[in-house]
């Protein structure tokens, strides 16, 4: 009896566990829900404020954001190597820097048009600070997931259409930044998992049905 109640209790959660475990995830069980809404640019929480910008400017200013994101990662997530942050970010260089480099050229076109004569010192900051923007410790696993899945997500895409990962996961990007326990600890609405009844209090008992002490 003991023996076949351990094995229901095994199967019961090997069972949740596989039903629950998205292929995709690496530092959880069950991922949390970072997903947002596509971004603009001028979102609060997105990135730095960018008062005046153009549609273009904005766009530029998503792409960098992603780009410095995907940077930390590459430095802060190497302990997960199977997400490839190192990887992908070489790989995003590589098969994007055309697209990057008109990014930073319209950012640096910008702060040209609106901070003047100080414009070099306010295109550093801005660069610092966005980098330091992503910089986290306790959200490092989700962070880090989220880092590995968009970096696959910008490699794959063709030359020219790296702003389409930008703006449709910029806030799920950022929405990584605050810690989340993983999913797999709360019960979902709905979803409910039995056991036996005995699962918990079940005797041993030798061939002749008398109760004796279980053994492991």
């Amino acid at each position: 009896m003991f023996h076949r109640s351990r094995g229901a209790i095994a199967l019961a959660g090997a069972a949740l566990l596989a039903a629950a475990t998205p292929a995709n995830a690496y530092l959880y069980w069950t991922m949390p829900n970072f997903s947002g809404p596509e971004s603009r640019g001028d979102e609060p929480g997105i990135g730095l404020p960018m008062p005046g910008a153009t549609d273009k400017e904005l766009t530029a200013h998503l792409l960098w954001n992603m780009r410095s994101g995907l940077n930390v990662a590459a430095l802060q997530c190497q302990f997960a190597p199977a997400l490839m942050t190192v990887g992908n970010y070489n790989a995003l260089l590589r098969n994007h820097d055309k697209e990057l480099t008109e990014a930073y050229n319209t950012l640096t076109g910008y702060f040209k048009r609106t901070a003047a004569k100080t414009w070099q010192k306010s295109l550093d900051q801005y660069t610092t600070r966005t980098y330091n923007g992503f910089s986290t410790l306790h959200a490092q696993r989700g962070f880090c997931e989220v880092a590995g899945s968009i970096g696959r997500d910008a490699i794959a895409q063709p030359k020219g259409k790296l702003r389409t990962v930008a703006i449709g996961r910029m806030r799920e990007f950022r929405n990584s930044l605050v810690p989340q326990a993983d999913t797999i600890f709360y019960l979902k609405q709905g979803v409910a998992v039995t056991l036996p009844s005995d699962a918990f209090t079940a005797t041993c008992r030798d061939r002749k049905g008398r109760e004796i002490a279980c053994k492991a």
